[in-house]
């Protein structure tokens, strides 16, 4: 009993910050009080502060670029990952396990360390705020945990697979798109949800590389909108716009819970 109760406890600490802002994003944007934060106002205005925050911050652009970077960029990222895992385990590349340690020890800096890098080589190349430019750091970015995920994944894949397939005339590339990719769809599904996130959660690189309202990832518009909140825009309108922005990855992970936990056990050490 002691332990459901202090279970109990935690679990309504923890649920208080996300019940403050259902409460407040659902307010009517001129009926914000500090003082009646935790108290419900009766009206649901959720869709209209949305809508507002939409309209006053023109987060319609911001939206289309975040959802084109964070579909296109895991899609790349998984596809140039799997090829590494599958030419460094299943080609056997001569020195495949340097290489793997080359492509995986970008991890190892915290991204901080980059931006000033990424700054100025962007500004030179002229991919400074552009979508191409994103999509590109987004893609470098993710192919290292996809490497890593599918090169522990084709390590369990019997090599007479490989074998058998060439006997009957296939080429390396047609084994490839026709078995391996494939039968890794599961620990590709996983990668690819898990970068999706990442991506669409991304505000670091966004306030760094970017600049315009169109290409611009969404998080960063929600950044600008909730310092504009001392300058006039209502707190249940940034509170909202939030809220809203943030579902698509919670409706992910609750959507696709079991295959995301099947294709990271696969793509696990053997």
């Amino acid at each position: 009993m002691i332990r459901r109760a202090v279970l109990v406890v935690l679990g309504l600490v923890w649920l208080g910050p996300t019940y403050l802002l259902l409460v407040n994003a659902s307010r009517p944007a001129d009926s914000y009080d500090p003082g009646s934060a935790w108290i419900p106002s009766g009206d649901f205005a959720l869709l209209e502060n949305f809508a507002s925050a939409v309209e006053g911050a023109n987060l319609s652009g911001s939206l289309a670029s975040t959802a084109l970077y964070s579909v296109v960029s895991p899609l790349l990222g998984v596809v140039i990952g799997a090829l590494a895992g599958y030419t460094i385990v299943v080609l056997r590349l001569r020195h495949g396990f340097w290489w793997f340690l080359l492509i995986f020890g970008g991890t190892v800096f915290p991204s901080q360390m980059l931006l000033v890098p990424l700054f100025v080589g962007y500004s030179d190349a002229g991919l400074y705020d552009s979508r191409a430019g994103m999509i590109l750091l987004y893609t470098a970015i993710n192919v290292p945990l996809a490497g890593f995920v599918l090169r522990n994944f084709y390590s369990g894949v019997a090599f007479s697979i490989f074998e058998a397939a060439r006997m009957d005339g296939a080429s390396t590339w047609r084994i490839f798109w026709r078995i391996y990719l494939p039968i890794s769809f599961t620990a590709l599904a996983a990668v690819f949800i898990l970068e999706f996130t990442f991506i669409w959660n991304d505000l670091v690189f966004g306030l760094t590389l970017t600049q315009t309202e169109e290409v611009r990832p969404v998080m960063t518009a929600i950044a600008g909108l909730m310092t504009d909140v001392y300058a006039g825009t209502p707190v249940p309108v940034g509170l909202a716009a939030g809220l809203v922005v943030s579902l698509p990855t919670v409706v992910l992970f609750l959507a696709t819970q079991r295959l995301f936990a099947r294709g990271l056990a696969l793509g696990s050490v053997h």
